[in-house]
């Protein structure tokens, strides 16, 4: 080390006050961006209050950034010129600094990444932020492994953020769920440890039909950590590469391991090439999604079971293994106690899923917490739809909702149905839902929810009809009366009176 760089580190000390304020962005710096956490701290380093997200976050920006420059007008902002302690609270604000300085240049080259489609494009800022880690005292390796997990940093807010719209206190729970997902509730763990080692953690994700299960999966996947090439100045690959999807509920039984694994030339009848499956499909750090877990056979379960545990797979009609290197995120509409119940899920294959359990909300429970979630959801669609925010058309659908199917519809197709009623609305002028109850036909709650409306229950009634909801949701007697505050005696009657 050169000899002055040994008096720098023999001169050079943090304030107090620098000190405290750096220690104050390292903590925010490791924490979720959708807490509440976050944004107490954000309040803090920004000296201000308000809740508005981007004006906080602009704050932000700007007090780090005149405590950092304040540094290198004066004793330098070079991370080695400070002893031990001091680089402990430095490194992470520095990194913080340089990070958001370059965010908006990574979201508009996530976006030409996702235009692109397979082809990686090069990244124009890369080489100012990785000399900008360098004067800030990082190696050539170690600011190259920075850049990419700013990358990964940046991926996560949009897609979470973009994908899972909503203000209501069940959506900010989701969203902090997807977002641990990704880099655990230790983001330091993940740094140190995990980034590249998270095929292990599988994910069920849960949740109706039409409440953005898939939709979930895919900010997850397109958030994995991609490395990043300085010789050529690109990312590895390309968002796209990142996820991988199947429904296995569209195909036959017989073609599900195939699909999934493979197979080879003459495997069964009809297989007259070779064919590589989703699995040879998912990329190093990756995510295949499995949608309708609950269609997977026990026999495909437990091949499903060798990949999780031994990361192996082989294709169908070969005894050669191949590695299987991403991870495994998979979705059901039912519970897996009534899986499990039914002998549709094996509980070995359920353990090794659920590293993870995210239930993603349905429309119901949301507009529940907040009425004005379907206002904020519909406006999302239409301009998606339109291009533009177009409020007259705005606000001709959200008087067309109100007259029909009304404030009390339950929604039973979820998000997916509300972005299907407004299409309706636009182009036929209304949307009067969907007919559930006329013969008894709908889920149990949906049933529920419409006798509800028509006062066509009795008290007793209500209380059978919701025992049976929950035990077919939690599988025993005990857990209903734990919940309902009844007898088990008496939770066990009415469950059965309902089967009756």
């Amino acid at each position: 080390m050169p000899i002055y760089i040994q008096r720098m580190q023999s001169q050079l000390k943090l304030s107090t006050a620098d000190r405290e304020f750096f220690a104050l962005v390292t903590r925010a710096a490791f924490s979720n961006p959708f807490t509440d956490e976050r944004a107490e701290l954000d309040r803090r380093i920004a000296g201000m209050e308000g809740e508005d997200p981007a004006q906080l976050m602009a704050a932000v920006n700007r007090a780090v950034s005149r405590h950092v420059e304040a540094l290198e007008q004066g004793a330098g902002a070079d991370l080695r010129a400070y002893p031990a302690e001091d680089q402990q609270v430095l490194r992470y604000a520095l990194l913080f600094d340089v990070f958001h300085r370059f965010a908006d240049a990574f979201d508009e080259y996530i976006r030409k990444d996702l235009a692109t489609g397979d082809g990686t494009p090069p990244v124009p800022f890369a080489r100012d932020a990785l000399n900008l880690l360098s004067a800030r005292g990082f190696s050539a390796a170690v600011a190259c492994g920075y850049f990419a997990m700013f990358y990964q940093l940046r991926r996560a807010y949009f897609f979470i953020d973009q994908s899972m719209m909503g203000r209501t206190p069940v959506m900010k729970e989701f969203r902090r769920r997807l977002w641990n997902n990704v880099f655990t509730h230790e983001t330091q763990w993940y740094e140190r440890h995990l980034w590249n080692r998270m095929e292990d953690f599988s994910t069920l994700m849960l949740g109706e039909t039409g409440t953005g299960k898939g939709a979930a999966a895919a900010a997850i996947g397109k958030s994995c950590f991609i490395p990043f090439d300085e010789n050529k100045l690109r990312f590895a690959r390309s968002i796209a590469r990142t996820f991988v999807s199947i429904n296995l509920s569209q195909f036959p039984e017989s073609l599900i391991e195939s699909e999934l694994f493979g197979h080879r030339k003459g495997a069964f009848t009809g297989a007259v090439d070779h064919y590589d499956g989703v699995l040879s499909r998912c990329c190093p750090h990756g995510v295949i999604f499995l949608d309708e877990i609950g269609e997977l056979s026990p026999a495909i379960q437990i091949k499903l079971l060798q990949v999780l545990q031994e990361r192996t797979y082989a294709p169908v009609g070969s005894h050669e293994s191949k590695r299987f290197p991403g991870r495994v995120i998979a979705a059901t509409n039912r519970t897996p106690e009534e899986l499990r119940r039914e002998g549709r899920m094996r509980a070995d294959f359920y353990y090794r899923l659920c590293s993870d359990i995210i239930t993603a909300p349905t429309l119901r429970e949301r507009i529940q917490e907040d009425p004005a979630e379907l206002d904020l959801l519909a406006s999302h669609i239409l301009q998606r739809q339109l291009g533009t925010t177009a409020p007259d058309v705005l606000d001709e659908v959200r008087a067309s909702l109100e007259r029909a199917p009304g404030p009390d519809y339950p929604w039973p197709g979820n998000v997916r149905e509300l972005g299907q009623a407004v299409r309706r609305i636009l182009l036929t002028g209304e949307y009067r839902g969907e007919v559930t109850d006329v013969d008894g036909h709908g889920t149990d709650e949906e049933l529920i929810m419409h006798a509800l409306r028509h006062g066509t229950l009795t008290a007793n009634d209500l209380q059978a009809k919701y025992c049976a909801l929950l035990h077919a949701r939690f599988g025993t007697y005990g857990e209903v009366a734990r919940r309902t505050g009844l007898d088990w005696r008496t939770v066990k009657k009415y469950v059965e009176r309902t089967k009756g």
